[in-house]
This record gives C-alpha cells, sequence and structure tokens, in this order.
C-alpha cells in the first residue's frame, strides 16, 4: 500500500514531458503515407489518415504514386498535421512477453517505457511487468490508460499466487480463489510457471477459472514439471499462449518420453538449465514427419498462440554479437551491462564459459524451432511478436525489433512479421474477453495506434532500429545512417520517437557520470 501511494504521488506530479508526447487532438491528420495496414494486406497510397480524439477517423487517398499530390485536400482545420509523404505508417507493434527493470539493473521504468515507445511498441504484455508486485503493474497499467504516464498500453498477466495474503496456491481450490482475486484486483491474465507448487492439477483449474472470467493465459512451461505437463498438454487444457520454446520439443521426444540431459544436470545452474536445453534439437522427431505434422495439427485444433521470443536467446549463438550490438554503447545502462555479465547471481548471465561448440548446439536448435514456429504459422496457427527484453544482451526496444529479423530468419514473409507484431498479438490479448480488438489494424474505427517510418521496412526490418541502418550514400561514397522511426503514437498521443530516444541517451550518460 505504501508503495501504491508513492506511485500515485509521483504519477500526479509527473504530466508527460512535452517532447515526449502531445494530443490526443480533436483533428490530427497524417498526410501523404504508404500504408501498411497489420492484415497482410500489400501496402498502398499516398493517402491521408484522418485521426479525431485518438482514433482513425477516415483514410483518404492523396493522389497517384509516380505522380505530385493533389493539392489543398481535406479535411481543413487540424490542429496537427503530419507531414508522411515518402514515409510508411503501420499499426502500432505489440509486444506479448515484457517485463520491467528491477532498483539493481533499471531503477527508473521510464527507461523501458520510453524505448519501448521509440521503437514503435504501443502496447506491452507484462507477465509479470513487477514480479509480485501487483498493484504497480495494475497503477501503471491505469495511468498509461489515461495518458499521465509516458508508457505503451499495458496489459498486466501475474504469476499464480502472485500480490494477495491467503498463502501459497497449493491446491486446485486455492488457484480458483486467487483468479477470483486477480480479476478483481485489475489482472488481465496468469503467467503460468509449470514449477514448484504449480502442479498440472493447479493449473487446469486456474486456466478453467480464468476462461470463466475473461482472463488471458500465458505459459513458461520449465523443465522441473514438463514432463507431466508439456506443451501439447497445455494447450489441451485450455491455455491461451506458449510462450518461448519450452514444452514444444517436449512434447516431441522421439524414442523418449523425457530428454536425455548429461547426468550431471542441474536445473539451479543457469549454465545447465540454459546450456543443456539446446542439446534437445536432435532428440525430437524430424520437421514434416507425421509425428511433428500431428503435434502441430493438434495444437491449431485447440487454438493455442505460440509466442517465440527467438530474440531473447539469440546471444547463445552468437554471443559477440549480441554484447556489441550497436544500441549497446549508448542505449545500455551502465547497470544493465553489470547485469548481463557472467556471473551466477543474475538470471541469464550464464555465459560462464561459453564455447563455440555450445553456440554451434544453439545454432541447430534454433534452425529447428523457428522451422516448428514457421510450419505452425504456414498451418494457420496464431504466432505473436514477444521480446523477454532485460536479460540475456536483449534491452527493450532494440530487443523487439531484432524479433522482425527473426521471424523473417524463420520464413517469415516481411508482411507475415507485420501481422504477428500487431493484429496477430492483438487478438490474443481481446480473445479471453470475447471483444474484437480496436487496435493492431491501420483501419478506420480503429484507435490510432501508429507507427511512422521514413523507410520501407519490408525492404529492411534493420531500419527500424533508433540506431537506423549504415548504408553508402552514391553521392559522397561515404557511409551514412538512415532510418529510425519517426513518430509514434499512442492512442492519437505522437511521440517524437528521436526525443525519447536522446531521454534514454540521457540516462545512460548520467548513470555512467555517477559510475552507476
Amino acid at each position: 500500500m505504501i508503495r501504491l501511494v508513492a506511485l500515485l504521488t509521483f504519477l500526479a506530479a509527473s504530466p508527460v514531458a512535452a517532447e515526449s508526447g502531445s494530443g490526443p487532438y480533436p483533428l490530427l491528420v497524417i498526410r501523404g503515407a504508404t500504408i501498411i495496414t497489420g492484415d497482410g494486406a500489400p501496402p498502398y497510397g499516398p493517402a491521408d489518415i484522418v485521426v479525431r480524439n485518438g482514433r482513425i477517423a477516415d483514410i483518404l487517398p492523396a493522389g497517384t504514386p509516380g505522380l505530385a499530390m493533389k493539392p489543398d485536400r481535406d479535411p481543413h482545420g487540424a490542429a496537427r498535421e503530419i507531414d508522411a509523404t515518402g514515409m510508411y505508417v503501420l499499426p502500432g507493434f505489440v509486444d506479448m512477453h515484457g517485463h520491467q527493470g528491477n532498483p539493481a539493473k533499471a531503477p527508473d521504468p521510464a527507461y523501458a517505457y520510453k524505448l519501448w515507445l521509440a521503437s514503435g511498441v504501443t502496447t506491452v504484455r507484462g507477465v509479470p511487468l513487477y514480479g509480485e508486485d501487483v498493484a504497480h503493474a495494475v497503477t501503471d497499467k491505469r495511468a498509461s490508460a489515461i495518458g499521465t504516464l509516458v508508457a505503451p498500453t499495458l496489459f498486466t498477466y501475474q504469476t499464480l499466487g502472485s500480490g494477495w495474503n491467503e498463502g501459497r496456491v497449493d491446491t486446485p481450490d486455492k488457484a480458483r480463489a486467487w483468479v477470483r482475486w486477480a480479476a478483481r484486483a485489475g489482472v488481465d491474465g496468469i503467467k503460468f510457471f509449470n514449477k514448484g507448487d504449480e502442479t498440472p492439477v493447479i493449473d487446469r483449474a486456474a486456466i478453467d477459472e480464468a476462461k470463466k472470467l475473461g482472463l488471458g493465459t500465458v505459459a513458461h512451461l520449465s523443465q522441473p514439471n514438463v514432463a507431466d505437463f508439456n506443451a501439447r498438454d497445455a494447450a489441451a487444457a485450455g491455455l491461451g499462449t506458449v510462450t518461448h520454446f519450452y514444452g514444444h520439443f517436449e512434447s516431441l521426444l522421439k524414442d523418449r518420453r523425457l530428454q536425455a540431459s548429461p547426468p550431471g544436470y542441474n536445473y539451479n545452474d543457469e549454465a545447465d538449465r540454459f546450456g543443456g536445453i539446446a542439446t534437445i534439437w536432435d532428440q525430437v522427431y524430424e520437421p514434416g514427419s507425421p509425428e511433428w505434422r500431428d503435434y502441430l495439427a493438434a495444437q491449431k485444433v485447440t487454438g493455442v498462440t505460440f509466442d517465440p521470443t527467438f530474440t531473447i536467446y539469440s546471444a547463445s549463438r552468437d554471443l559477440m554479437h549480441a554484447r556489441n550490438a550497436d544500441w549497446q554503447a549508448e542505449y545500455t545502462l551502465p547497470s544493465m551491462t553489470d547485469y548481463f555479465s557472467s556471473n551466477r547471481d543474475n538470471h541469464g548471465s550464464y555465459f560462464y564459459n561459453w564455447t563455440t561448440a555450445e553456440e554451434v548446439t544453439w545454432r541447430n536448435f534454433f534452425h529447428r524451432y523457428m522451422t516448428l514456429i514457421n510450419d505452425y504459422k504456414n498451418m494457420g496457427g496464431r504466432v505473436t511478436t514477444g521480446s523477454d527484453s532485460g536479460f540475456i544482451y536483449q534491452i527493450w526496444g532494440f530487443g523487439y525489433l531484432q524479433e522482425f529479423e527473426l521471424l523473417q530468419e524463420a520464413g517469415f514473409a516481411p508482411l507475415e512479421v507485420i501481422r504477428s507484431a500487431t493484429i496477430n498479438g492483438a487478438r490474443t490479448l481481446m480473445d479471453p474477453k470475447h471483444v474484437e480488438p480496436d487496435f493492431g489494424l491501420v483501419r478506420v474505427g480503429m484507435a490510432a495506434d501508429l507507427v511512422i517510418a521514413p523507410e520501407n521496412p519490408l525492404a529492411n526490418f534493420k531500419t527500424l532500429y533508433g540506431t537506423g541502418f549504415i548504408r553508402l550514400d552514391p553521392a559522397t561514397n561515404r557511409s551514412k545512417r538512415v532510418g529510425g522511426i519517426r513518430w509514434t503514437i499512442k492512442h492519437g498521443i505522437v511521440y517524437d520517437a528521436p526525443a525519447l530516444l536522446a531521454d534514454v541517451r540521457a540516462m545512460v550518460t548520467s548513470a555512467k557520470a555517477a559510475g552507476r
């Protein structure tokens, strides 16, 4: 309660910074853009997007490609116009696997929120946002909804038993009671970890109760209970989303029911936990085999969503690349760098002695895991885009956009990547509520959650990064940086993406000067 009161006091004293966000406006017009709708349709334009009070009121033709724009176009009298001539407008991105930082690694929540917004992320599913602190997550969710917090729209999913004072959730009846309590507290869904008190019977009870109350469900099907509750079992029980890779290959094991791990394997040792899991890649049925196809077909029947989060494990296959990514120098807090560095205390800091052999194993694992996700998409299964940033050399926003590149590597066409990152996430969030989403598409009647980018992201996703993309300028025969998102719009509030990034760089510079 003390933390909740303190946070509310902070929010009341902290209005949206003028350089970071403005609006919503009675009338906002985005002029001359090429539109990528988010539903898989090809781009079209030039067009003018008319936004009234935070919602798309109309989309009007602005001219013919290759010819001059129509002059003196309606509507007139806008409170603000954005000249997006030559630019691309997409739906705001949905990060389906988000966590905030903590005082040890990112003490100011604005750091993550501004990185997300600067990267075009207008909606985040926190899984959970602040660990077991339900009150903090719900407070941020409500503050973002009314525009007093510079942050994406937040959906808060909490782990079973977090936030209440009724003791451990160790029976099915307690699981149902906690779900009812969470719904009253403003929680949108449940995150399962498949370990500890979370036995399959308890998880099934919680999933069933969540369905009755319109709450979503997502599971990280970790090793302690995966032998009894893998991804096939969880989907059959009604789970909404399988996040990460856990539980998939355990449903596809060939010649055994359990992964053949080294005799000395210890789940609590992070090097074992992350180094050992990838060895499962050649213990499963081959891609395209009847067993492989049957597994994916069974999952599609249940309607379960796959949220692969390739990005958060990508350092395992190329540690040097992740550690030295373009954004690390200017956008990574020194406390984050310390957190990422190899040690035995911090989750995901497991590179104690990371070898070529381990990276090769992870590359083999990625190839097979990517095939699984692409095959599920190709048969009509829903795939979303999530990052899990804040761990393993991934920072917010940048890690999310890297997932676009990895989905394309997996076999997704660029338009399929955008659909995964927009309307697929929106539908997954709203399906439990039995409501059609009003975000995730550039369409009349939808909320004005939009990304405006100077370059065509379908040609090169790298141009979405806040650090841009280095390209040779033929006029000078010198390289220059291009791209980056220009504006992110959330429910009609216009955020200047470069200004947000400047705020983050200032945070990092200040922390370095202070030795933090």
